[in-house]
C-alpha cells in the first residue's frame, strides 16, 4: 500500500515559512520583488530537503490509501508523519460506484508522530470483494500540530544558505544534520 497524493479542490496548502518572513530572514529590498519566484523555490525546495531527511511531512497534504481488505490486526501503518486524521472512507465496487461510510470508522493511533497507523473500529463492514478508499490528511501546520522551531529555523537557513551561494561551490548547511533530531528511524 502506497499512500496516493490528492488534491483539495486544486488549493495547495502554503510552505511553512512565508515569502515575506522568508524575505526579511534574507533583508532583502521590500520594495524589489524580483527575486520573489527564486526565493519561494529556495523555500520549497529547502522543505523538501528536510522532508527527505526526516520523513515527516512539513506542511499539510491530502493522501488517499488503498486496500483490498481490513488488516487482521485492524490497524492501518501509514508512512505519513504526522497523521491528522481521516477526511473520506468508502467502499469502491467493481462497476465504479462508491459507497460512502461513516470516516469515525477509522481513527488514528495512539502516537500519531512517531508511529502513524490507523486503528478500525468494529462496526467496519466487510468489503466484500469491493475496494476499500482511505483519504487522510498528514503533515505539520493547519488542523496538525504546529511545525518544530528547529524544522522552521532549518527551512530559513537552509533556504538562506543556497540563496547567497547561488552557483557557488560552498556547501551550504547540511539538512541531515540539521533535521537528525526528528528524523524517523525504520527498523
Amino acid at each position: 500500500m502506497v499512500p496516493i497524493r490528492v488534491e483539495a479542490g486544486g488549493v495547495e496548502a502554503a510552505e511553512p515559512v512565508p515569502l515575506a518572513e522568508m524575505r526579511l530572514y534574507l533583508r532583502l529590498d521590500p520594495d524589489d520583488a524580483g527575486e520573489d519566484g527564486l526565493v519561494a523555490g529556495l523555500v520549497a525546495a529547502a522543505r523538501a530537503s528536510l522532508e527527505a531527511e526526516t520523513r515527516r511531512l512539513l506542511k499539510p497534504a491530502r493522501f488517499r490509501v488503498v486496500l483490498d481488505a481490513w488488516p487482521r490486526d485492524r490497524r492501518i501503518p501509514l508512512p505519513l508523519s504526522p497523521l491528522v486524521g481521516v477526511v473520506r472512507l468508502g467502499l469502491a465496487g467493481p462497476d465504479g460506484a462508491i459507497e460512502t461510510l461513516d470516516s469515525g470508522l477509522l481513527r488514528p493511533g495512539p502516537d500519531p508522530v512517531e508511529a502513524p497507523c490507523l486503528l478500525v473500529g468494529a462496526a467496519a463492514p466487510d468489503p466484500a470483494g469491493r475496494t476499500i478508499l482511505i483519504e487522510v490528511v498528514a503533515g505539520y501546520g493547519d488542523d496538525g500540530p504546529a511545525l518544530p522551531a528547529p524544522l522552521r529555523l532549518a527551512i530559513l537557513r537552509l533556504a538562506a544558505a543556497r540563496y547567497e551561494h547561488r552557483g557557488d561551490e560552498a556547501d551550504p548547511p547540511d539538512p541531515a544534520a540539521m533535521a537528525a533530531p526528528f528524523r524517523r528511524l525504520r527498523l
